[in-house]
């Protein structure tokens, strides 16, 4: 039953995680008091863009065409790892959210190299942000799953996810919610979410993520951006799993309980989204260090 509801979770992420994008844009819109774009629409601009051809420059080579293919790969082998709620992914084995996270490592390396590899000046000004950025959001995603593998005494993350709000829950509570504080500034910060980065914004000299991607188009546009719906289901079911103190012992209903809080989350983005301005480039660093301080303080509290 287990191994079913892991495979009916991965087809849902594959199928559902362009719906994230669309609640977030329906979000924004209620909070502006307009009526916004339909629900559906990045499904509407990935089929749209499906049926484009792409463009290369004469400039870029073969890592600008492997860029969108291998990133999008690497990111759908992380989905098969993560669980969802109590429930493992279809891929657990001990040590397996540090292959999670060069897996997603990976996914920013190719974005990067495909960026750098246009010869635009654009396009590398956004991959040194990137990678300055994920410096510490990477630290901070590996320390956090740490902690809560030294509080449940497993090392996969299917262990970590059926343990955390079982075993000792007293003890982990505190360090539960600091650790999901965390993951939250991380999840906006590598999907490149407000206030660290406006997707919707087409100024070249303050965007991160989208000035990566400028020379990209048709199919390869449509990977990178499917990609990052499935980058978007995947923190938000790590958040979701962290913060949801809910667990049935029924395999489906963990899975829907699970699913209801990555949806609820990406109204949360929506909402915060709604709420702030994007920050200053050099705030961005300062935010992180702040998420690094909290994951760092439930890790002594831990080993108190």
């Amino acid at each position: 039953m287990t191994i079913t509801a892991s495979v009916i979770h991965l087809f849902l992420a594959l199928i559902l995680s362009p719906l994230l994008m669309g609640i977030i844009n329906r979000t924004k819109a209620l909070f502006a008091g307009r009526k916004g774009q339909p629900l559906l629409q990045p499904y509407y601009d990935l089929i749209k863009l499906m049926k484009k051809g792409a463009v290369y420059s004469t400039t870029s080579s073969w890592v600008f065409r492997l860029g969108p293919v291998l990133g999008l790969a690497a990111v759908m082998i992380s989905i098969m790892i993560v669980p969802a709620g109590g429930i493992g992914g279809m891929l657990s084995f001990p040590g397996d959210f540090v292959f999670m996270a060069y897996a997603l490592g990976l996914t920013r390396f190719v974005t990067v190299l495909a960026a750098m590899d246009t010869g635009s000046a654009f396009e590398g000004m956004g991959a040194s942000r990137e990678v300055q950025f994920a410096i510490i959001a990477e630290v901070v995603l590996l320390l956090g799953l740490a902690v809560l593998a030294v509080g449940t005494q497993e090392i996969s993350l299917a262990g970590i996810y059926a343990g955390l709000w079982t075993n000792s829950i007293s003890t982990l509570i505190p360090v539960t919610f600091l650790v999901a504080f965390a993951f939250l500034i991380v999840l906006l910060t590598e999907n490149a979410r407000i206030p660290v980065d406006d997707p919707n914004t087409h100024l070249e000299l303050t965007m991160i993520h989208e000035v990566m991607v400028l020379d990209h188009g048709g199919v390869d546009l449509a990977f990178i951006q499917y990609g990052a719906s499935l980058k978007l289901w995947l923190f938000s079911a790590l958040l979701a799993g962290i913060a949801i103190p809910l667990r049935t012992g029924l395999p489906l209903m963990d899975m829907i309980i699970s699913i209801t809080g990555i949806l609820v989350i990406a109204m949360l983005v929506g909402i915060i989204e709604s709420c702030m301005a994007r920050l200053k480039l050099l705030h961005v660093p300062q935010m992180l260090v702040v998420a690094l301080s909290v994951t760092v303080a439930a890790l002594l509290w831990i080993m108190r």
